[in-house]
């Protein structure tokens, strides 16, 4: 009896520390990689100047989508190579009138079940400038006034799609700073990280860039309802195109300040992620063997790595638990201190990837919220089923850049 207990516990114990030792490895190669990242330059004389389409869509956004399309026109990139162009989805009519005295396009759009694709292909397909680039925002997104001068550089390399640096706009909470920080790590290990290491940088949803005619194309057979970015980010990887990122060109985005709001988004990411990976996977297997396409089977496995936030609580629950099981049932041994170096590897790889500006005392009492936090993602990931199949908007508040 003794044996079957023992051996079953070792097992059960064996499979939790290979799955969370492999997982932790992989943020812990890409957080090292990362610390490497140095970004590529052109020189001014000799970019060409673009034509640029500043896409934002937008659902029931008139709290703040005003103030984000007067922002917008704040570029230092000339006017007259660049549109403002708001996708109303369900406004208000004295929305629609406030945006309609600026010098900007306004598409009004309606559907049944509205998403971001369907919003962004009704768009395109009304309008009629020709544009090199579509650069693609949340309705609550604030460019740096340099942010299209620097996406129109980085076309001089020949990408079809650029990834910018989303970055907090407002740490007015304790739920913000969580949020803000988290992205501050995403853009370390999936971007900065990835760049280095010659893969793919990983896109948002916002803040990105593409060569015009290539997203209007691929756009027309995107269906997602809900992680539109993920189904082109594969179409683009499964082509065989690599995404760049900038990390110097920033779009400032507002972070989630409670947590119903955090709940509803995380539930909805993590539905696309695992849809995805489960109708890639197989695909990215056969493009791998057959093509070498580590970036696309990268992405599939990108898709199934935990949460960051649930993969630290995970490992340090199971550290503490096993090393106190195993003090008592089998004495130290070997697996005790497996259990410990993952976990030493796995706050080390959070703590190369978050920014020095996050070293504050306003993320130190942040910190207090870190158990909640991985609470609300564990019910997020507890209730996925179905997210992506359906459209879950996440409302936006008036918040200012800090």
């Amino acid at each position: 009896m003794n044996f079957i207990f023992f051996t079953t516990y070792n097992i059960l114990q064996l499979l939790l520390l290979v799955v969370s030792g492999m997982a932790t490895l992989y943020i812990f190669i890409f957080a090292i990689a990362g610390t490497f990242y140095k970004q590529k330059s052109t020189k001014a004389s000799s970019r060409k100047m673009r034509k640029i389409a500043v896409l934002i869509p937008g659902y029931k956004e008139d709290d703040v989508i005003i103030n984000v399309a007067q922002e917008a026109l704040k570029q230092k990139y000339p006017a007259i190579l660049y549109d403002v162009i708001i996708i109303a989805d369900s406004f208000k009519s004295e929305t629609l009138s406030s945006l309609r005295q600026l010098p900007i396009k306004v598409i009004e759009v309606s559907f049944e079940k509205s998403t971001k694709s369907k919003a962004l292909n009704k768009a395109m397909e009304q309008l009629t400038d020709l544009y090199d680039i579509a650069v693609i925002l949340d309705a609550d997104n604030v460019m740096s006034i340099d942010f299209l001068d620097k996406i129109n550089a980085a076309f001089e390399n020949n990408y079809i799609a650029v990834q910018g640096h989303r970055a907090a706009k407002n740490l007015n909470t304790e739920l913000a700073v969580l949020d803000a920080v988290s992205e501050e790590i995403n853009n370390h290990i999936f971007r900065k990280g990835h760049r280095v290491l010659g893969l793919s940088s990983a896109i948002i949803g916002s803040g990105m860039a593409f060569d015009y005619n290539h997203f209007k194309t691929m756009m027309l057979s995107v269906t997602a309802i809900g992680g539109f970015d993920k189904e082109i980010e594969l179409k683009m990887l499964k082509g065989g195109h690599k995404i760049e990122y900038l990390d110097n060109a920033y779009v400032y985005d507002e972070k989630v300040q409670k947590a119903d709001v955090f709940t509803n988004q995380r539930r909805r990411w993590l539905s696309a992620q695992i849809h995805y990976f489960k109708q890639d996977i197989g695909s990215a297997i056969i493009h791998l063997v057959t093509k070498g396409n580590v970036d696309y089977f990268d992405k599939a496995i990108q898709f199934i790595q935990p949460p960051r936030i649930l993969l630290l609580g995970a490992v340090s629950l199971l550290t503490i638990l096993f090393a106190i099981t195993n003090a008592f049932i089998i004495g130290y041994n070997l697996l005790t201190a497996s259990w410990i170096i993952v976990l030493i590897v796995c706050i080390i790889s959070f703590l190369l990837s978050i920014p020095r500006q996050y070293y504050s005392k306003e993320t130190a009492k942040a910190l207090i919220e870190l158990p909640k936090g991985m609470i609300l993602m564990l019910g997020s990931l507890l209730r996925i089923k179905g997210a992506n199949k359906q459209f879950l908007h996440t409302k936006h508040g008036s918040s200012n850049i800090n």
